[in-house]
């Protein structure tokens, strides 16, 4: 006997009616970024590996143990394999897109939106799926555009508040960090390096690694032992220079102007290596130990490290599979779709009838469900009730009187309506 075939571990299907809760989350996003001026862009799941080891950093976790990466095999000796990999994140194949299309040749600002799967090869858990959704926008362009202004910072997070807010997120906390230039890194590195030399040997074994490749990733550490030895290290706000320090103090100052509230957090460093300057996350407490709702941060100087122009730019990303938890955990979630009405046709003989009507009021706007004329009553009755809020009964003697019979199951009634009064009879509310 064969074996029976399911999705693949850290994958799932979503079923009706959770896609219905997807599907708003994903028109809120739009109408939000709609009125920002942000402009949709959709880029391929795979991508040269190459793009994602010198932008996130090949010693991040996620190059280093979570990519699904293959060979393209070369169709003739005289081609070069490729290795290839599904996309762990966006942002880079935003900015790798950004470049290849000489979007910066237009001198504006580029406002960029997309909704997609991403990949990563990490341990499945609540929330956390090896393909999972995510919805992320980005900012970029030249200098000359305002791209480094941290009014582009500030409006992306009141943007994020504005539409956490829409979707009916409450009691979301937003926590920022300033983890400076480049040169500001290099030098908390050197220092986090130096406070870590006495204590490493008392941490985790990719603490310990990360000590010596990649010194902030420390800070990322989520081994509750590791926590106290975390708290003393130093922070980054000593490391930065008055231009990074100026920029956040900026930053800071547009939101307080806007009512946007936040917290600051010295441990924030994102995980990935291309960050600058502002980083931040949203999170909610609805969600555990792993409450970040979405992340994001500035990212001045991907552009160059992946062969472009000088290309400043700040972006976010959110996973929809903590959204729509953070949203059923509130009992915020969209409940079951019901429909206006379930046609139940009397015989089989009135099927076309009944499929005529339908589209006559599917094409007004109305969600319908059909029957079969194969169906005793009792069982129309049966299906329409778990499913519409009315029935509407058509046999031979409605057909030809043009009167139809509804029963709104809320309350009981039972009404005779015309046909031409019958779109805007549904329309109504079943307690009207």
């Amino acid at each position: 006997m064969s074996r029976t075939l399911k999705a693949v571990r850290g994958t799932r299907d979503l079923l009706p009616p959770e896609t219905a809760l997807w599907n708003r989350i994903e028109a809120t996003a739009r109408s939000v970024f709609a009125r920002y001026n942000f402009g949709e862009i959709r880029t391929p799941i795979f991508e040269d590996t190459g793009l994602f080891a010198r932008s996130v950093g090949e010693e991040t976790d996620i190059v280093s143990k979570e990519m699904y990466t293959w060979e393209d095999r070369a169709r003739a000796q005289s081609e070069k394999t490729q290795s290839l990999t599904l996309r762990p994140e966006n942002t880079a194949g935003v900015v790798r897109a950004y470049i290849e299309h000489q979007l910066g040749e237009t001198g504006q600002l580029q406002k960029l939106y997309y909704i997609g799967p991403q990949f990563r090869r990490e341990r499945p858990q609540k929330g956390r799926y090896r393909q999972f959704s995510q919805i992320g926008a980005e900012v970029i362009g030249p200098p000359s555009a305002g791209s480094e202004s941290p009014l582009r910072d500030a409006e992306v997070l009141e943007m994020l508040a504005t539409l956490l807010d829409e979707l009916g997120i409450t009691g979301w906390t937003l926590e920022l960090n300033s983890v400076g230039s480049a040169a500001d890194r290099a030098r908390y590195n050197e220092t986090l390096r130096a406070a870590l030399v006495p204590v490493v040997g008392q941490m985790c074994v990719d603490c310990q690694r990360r000590a010596i490749t990649n010194p902030l990733r420390v800070l990322d550490c989520k081994v509750p032992a590791d926590q106290p030895i975390i708290d003393k290290l130093p922070v980054i706000a000593d490391s930065l220079d008055q231009a990074s320090v100026a920029h956040f103090a900026a930053v800071t100052a547009a939101l307080e102007a806007a009512g946007i509230p936040y917290t600051r957090n010295n441990r924030l460093v994102r995980g990935l290596d291309y960050y600058t300057r502002t980083t931040f996350e949203f999170t909610h407490g609805g969600l555990g130990a792993q409450n970040a709702l979405l992340g994001g941060g500035r990212y001045d100087g991907l552009s160059e490290a992946i062969g472009g122009p000088r290309a400043p730019g700040i972006g976010f990303a959110m996973g929809e599979d903590r959204l729509v938890l953070t949203l059923q955990a509130q009992e915020s979630a969209a409940p079951q779709v019901v429909v206006d009405a379930f046609i139940a046709p009397l015989g089989e003989e009135m099927n076309a009838a009944a499929l005529a009507l339908a589209r006559e009021l599917r094409r007004q706007g109305l969600r319908i469900e059909l029957g079969d004329g194969s169906f005793r009553l009792k069982k129309s009755f049966e299906a329409a009730d778990k499913t519409a809020r009315r029935i509407v009964i058509l046999g031979e003697d409605e057909l030809q009187s043009g009167i139809l019979t509804v029963k709104t199951f809320a309350t009981g009634m039972q009404s005779k309506v015309s046909r031409a009064e019958l779109a805007a009879y549904l329309s109504t509310t079943a307690s009207e």
